[in-house]
């Protein structure tokens, strides 16, 4: 099960780090948000290192389907609601300057960038777009509706911003990171204080980045409280009509839409991960119904970290940690959210400030209706008699018969069916 993006690409190889070292800023995760950082230090020639536990993107960047916009589903109406015209503002500024960031870096590679309009449609809830667009036209953003889209399923209309963008994420990231300070194979296994201990070595740092999608620190931060995961599905058509933009529904049952080259992409099938879903069956079933025509030629699957309230923990990892930062809990949105983290941490590593870093700050008031959900189920998987308990905090493992995997419910670790680690925040294999 490889995704489009892994057929006939070779990333950069870079070798693994079995010696001690020091450092001025240490970036654990070799995935886009860690590559992009190192980027953007490496620019400003600071000293630093990336370590990467496997090879680089081999994880969740490997497995988007690399929609590029600052549209995030139907947020900017719960913004406004929850936290205000300056926070929904700021959120929409910083990510669109992310979207033109990736403009001017793929203007000169060769990484398949297409602008596209996106589109957030909803199947029976009409009212929920229209108060997307006054929430938007009050941010002073005039996004439009549409009332016809090229998605096979019925629908009230979508929301549409023009000129956003897709890409090649592979091909994206074998041009930045080449000449990058990064060693692969180097799994860090634990933090004493300010020095990272891998199999081989240890790396000292002033300043320590961690980007390894779910934060693997559970001494500070809460984040086995803060976030849960949620996996998606795709399948990739041949044979399919091309729909000429980007496509989400405005709720995780829905299907999303996006074309590479002859190719049609159909996301959905989604679930909490350690419980059931529809997975790639609902997708088949779909496409059986809407392009009886069509035919499979890949499928893959992705994990999402969640946040509480719908945005990222981007900054310090926590209050008593100055030294040490995290970025997490992208909600689906990982292309912008990767480069306004980048953006972000880069700025805090080198003493510069930025202006939008408050509203991303993980220490920001966790009083949110699914606290209490994550921590109900938390509860109740703790609590749940099985053999195969998760090392990372010891819940129960629930066997995932559609990619034949043991997943964790509580906080998204995943190992494969002899015990090999596949998803974080666990640190090794099942024993």
């Amino acid at each position: 099960m490889k995704s489009v993006w892994q057929e006939n690409i070779n990333l950069p190889f870079f070798p693994e780090l079995d010696k001690d070292i020091k450092t001025d800023i240490l970036i654990i995760g070799g995935g886009i948000v860690g590559i992009l950082t190192a980027y953007f230090l490496h620019q400003a020639g600071v000293n630093y290192i990336l370590v990467e536990k496997d090879k680089i993107c081999s994880g969740t960047t490997q497995n988007t389907t690399a929609k590029i916009t600052f549209q995030h589903g139907l947020i900017y109406q719960k913004l406004l609601k929850n936290s205000g015209l300056e926070t929904a503002r700021k959120y929409l500024t910083i990510n669109k300057t992310a979207f033109e960031k990736y403009a001017e870096l793929c203007y000169n590679t060769d990484c398949d960038y297409e602008v596209k309009d996106n589109y957030v449609y909803s199947q029976n809830d009409g009212k929920k777009l229209e108060n997307e667009i006054d929430a938007l036209y009050k941010i002073g953003y005039n996004a439009e509706f549409c009332e016809n889209i090229l998605v096979p399923v019925k629908t009230v209309g979508a929301v549409k911003f023009p000129k956003q963008a897709q890409f090649n994420p592979l091909k994206f990231i074998s041009s930045i990171a080449d000449g990058l300070n990064i060693y692969e194979n180097t799994f860090v296994r634990e933090m004493k204080g300010m020095t990272a201990v891998t199999d081989k070595c240890r790396i000292s740092a002033e300043k320590i980045i961690v980007t390894t999608h779910f934060p693997f620190i559970n001494k500070h931060g809460s984040y086995f409280l803060k976030l849960y995961q949620h996996r998606s599905y795709v399948v990739a058509l041949e044979n399919a009509p091309n729909v000429n933009g980007m496509y989400v529904a405005e709720n995780h049952k829905g299907m999303s839409f996006r074309n590479y080259g002859n190719l049609l992409f159909i996301g959905g099938g989604g679930h909490r991960t350690g419980e059931k879903g529809g997975n790639w069956n609902e997708i088949r079933n779909f496409a059986e119904i809407y392009y009886p025509s069509s035919k499979e030629k890949y499928h893959w699957s992705a994990q999402d970290c969640m946040s509480l309230d719908g945005i990222p923990y981007i900054g310090q990892y926590s209050e008593n940690t100055p030294d040490l930062y995290v970025a997490g809990g992208f909600n689906k949105w990982g292309m912008t959210s990767a480069m306004v983290s980048a953006m972000i941490l880069s700025d805090m590593v080198t003493g510069r400030q930025n202006e939008y870093a408050d509203i991303f700050s993980p220490s920001r008031s966790i009083i949110k209706p699914q606290l209490f959900v994550n921590g109900f189920k938390a509860v109740k998987n703790l609590l749940t008699p099985t053999v195969k308990r998760c090392p990372h905090m010891g819940c129960a493992l629930k066997w995932n018969p559609a990619e034949h995997s043991w997943d964790c419910a509580c906080h998204g670790s995943r190992f494969s069916e002899n015990g090999r680690l596949l998803d974080n925040p666990a640190n090794g294999n099942l024993k």
